[in-house]
């Protein structure tokens, strides 16, 4: 695949994107610690209808390490003001829906709907066991070298708690293990995490006046369905879809129902 082009930042990092097709704007934002490869289904249907932007956000794939206080929602304002192509349908998966929303916040103008998928905003609530054990366990190995075996945790949410590995189409599994050892390898541990996000999201939320849907991995936690859930319920109009068998990723273990989701809700846009 040819080099993605940049964004140049204000503060001189620089975030890699996909951009293919024309029409209305759609931006289709990753889960942490994946890439736009994420969104590689969408990325060979959408084009046909839509103007499709797949970024990588900072300190992921290929966009540039942060050496700086940042906000993801910044840089996909600022991407989406490079484009002079907004406003924008935001589509985002886990880290991704809250960078959708709280770009929908903090730059209202860029943005002309939210599709979000586990999770709301980005100041998650998480009562759960089995999440925040999965997330404790992660770093421990990560830390001590073991890159092996932080992934084989980390795939418990590309699985989620219902379902085993061997339940899955195997290329999934896959590219979100590629993904993320891609982007661990482009950090260290000491390596200070510059990301801030918005405040107050929740309460702020419920203001929205654009429209917005939950897509709900029924196969994901409790935790990540009900951040998506609440969003939706939080919004007047909200609405939420169920892809029954899919966990945290539903875009790429069932693409085709995604994005027949996806696109009946794009085209009744006013």
């Amino acid at each position: 695949m040819n080099e993605l082009p940049h964004v140049p930042l204000p503060d001189g990092g620089r975030l890699a994107y996909r951009d293919e097709g024309s029409g209305p704007l759609v931006v289709l934002l990753h889960g942490g610690f994946l890439d736009h490869r994420q969104w590689t289904p969408q990325l060979a249907t959408l084009p046909a209808r839509y103007r499709v932007v797949a970024p990588d956000a900072r300190g992921h794939g290929d966009s540039t390490n942060a050496e700086a206080p940042f906000r993801h929602t910044d840089d996909v304002a600022a991407l989406i003001r490079h484009l002079d192509a907004g406003p924008a349908v935001l589509v985002g998966v886990s880290m991704g829906a809250a960078t959708a929303t709280d770009t929908a916040l903090e730059h209202p103008d860029l943005v002309r709907a939210l599709v979000v998928s586990g999770a709301g905003t980005s100041e998650p609530e998480f009562v759960d066991d089995w999440t925040q054990k999965t997330l404790d366990a992660v770093w421990p190995a990560l830390f001590a070298g073991d890159v092996p075996g932080a992934l084989e945790v980390w795939n418990k949410f590309t699985v989620g708690p219902h379902r085993v590995l061997s339940d899955l189409d195997p290329a999934v599994p896959a590219l979100v293990g590629e993904m993320t050892v891609k982007t661990w390898m482009k950090h260290t541990a000491d390596e200070r995490d510059w990301s801030t996000h918005a405040a107050d999201t929740w309460a702020r939320a419920a203001k929205l006046t654009v429209p917005v849907l939950a897509v709900i991995g029924g196969s994901d936690s409790d935790d990540h369905r009900n951040n998506a859930e609440r969003l939706a319920d939080s919004v007047p109009g909200g609405r939420k879809v169920t892809i029954d068998d899919a966990a945290h990723y539903p875009n790429m273990e069932h693409p085709a129902e995604f994005d027949a989701i996806l696109t009946e809700f794009v085209d009744a846009l006013a």
